[in-house]
């Protein structure tokens, strides 16, 4: 990848002696074996062979795609040997958007490459496109308050405690951010509306009157002023060399908690359990919800860590 080091610093950081002036980043959670749903182990990734441009001729990893993504579902290419399937790489590709949040990613040999390197596994896995698969993860957040409605400081470090919509993965049954994939045309912040009301409030499940209302304060909820978290590349276990997951986190933050204390969590779609969640660096999440979580909270002013941690690096 031809990207700077400075565009993957959301990556698992690798510290380099004692100074962390020098910080090295790999993806981890895309090397776990085995693959999500499957048996299949991934060949196995030195840390200092994860990068592309580090010479590897041996590299001969398993060829892996699910059988629900080959059995052609609409969210899903074809294969690439599929003779009416030409995609069009690093652009829009009719409805589907091929374009990378992190810039052009190389095509070698017809497939697109997973710009932040090896993973030990060919093919799609359990993604549906061939390169970036878009999704959009909406933080919708609010102010841990007492009875009285008074918001709570953590007794150690004194800031205000916030809380976070987090839904338990029927899947893997982490819990994460309340996301989903994008549908082929539609814009990211429609995605983020419906796949917040799918899966923390099962809109799916309700009647024509009750989605009426909901709707409305939605509407009411994703109409505010909103903080753009994260665009980009997401360490996912279902990555493979030749797909990968990425993302646009958005935060909507209700500062006075009454718009989101009108709305009846309940669980939908792919979500086993939903709830709000205290946030801090305690959470063990989906993926690399966790530092975008914590990213809200720097901007929110919110209470993440009782170690302030070294003061090393600006």
């Amino acid at each position: 990848s031809n990207l700077s080091p400075a565009r993957w610093s959301h990556l698992q950081p690798l510290k380099m002696s004692n100074s962390c002036a020098v910080t090295k980043f790999y993806h981890s959670k895309a090397l776990t074996s085995p693959y999500p749903g499957s048996n299949v182990e991934r060949s196995q990734v030195p840390q200092d062979k994860v990068g592309w441009l580090t010479e590897w001729r041996d590299y001969n990893p398993v060829e892996y795609t699910s059988v629900a993504v080959l059995a052609g579902p609409r969210w899903a290419d074809p294969q690439l040997s599929d003779k009416n399937f030409s995609p069009q790489f690093n652009e829009r590709d009719g409805e589907v958007e091929r374009k990378s949040l992190n810039g052009l990613y190389v095509v070698e040999n017809g497939r697109p490459r997973n710009p932040a390197g090896r993973t030990g596994l060919k093919g799609r896995g359990l993604l549906g496109r061939w390169g970036p698969n878009h999704a959009a993860d909406p933080i919708i957040t609010r102010w841990k308050r007492d009875s009285s409605g008074n918001k709570i400081a953590h007794p150690v470090t004194g800031k205000n405690v916030l809380q976070f919509v987090a839904i338990k993965r029927r899947d893997c049954g982490e819990w994460a951010i309340p996301g989903g994939m994008v549908d082929p045309g539609e814009k990211i912040s429609m995605t983020l509306k419906r796949e917040f009301g799918e899966e923390a409030l099962n809109s799916l499940q309700k009647s024509p009157k009750e989605k009426e209302e909901l709707e409305k304060q939605l509407h009411r909820l994703f109409s505010q002023e909103a903080f753009v978290v994260y665009r980009g590349y997401v360490d996912d276990p279902r990555n493979t060399d030749n797909a990968w997951m990425e993302t646009e986190a958005v935060n909507y933050h209700d500062e006075s908690g009454e718009t989101m204390d009108n709305l009846p969590l309940e669980a939908g779609d792919d979500a086993g359990k939903v709830k709000w969640v205290d946030i801090s660096e305690k959470l063990k999440l989906y993926a690399n919800h966790s530092h975008f979580i914590k990213l809200v909270t720097e901007k929110r002013g919110a209470h993440w860590s009782e170690d302030p941690g070294p003061e090393c690096c600006d």
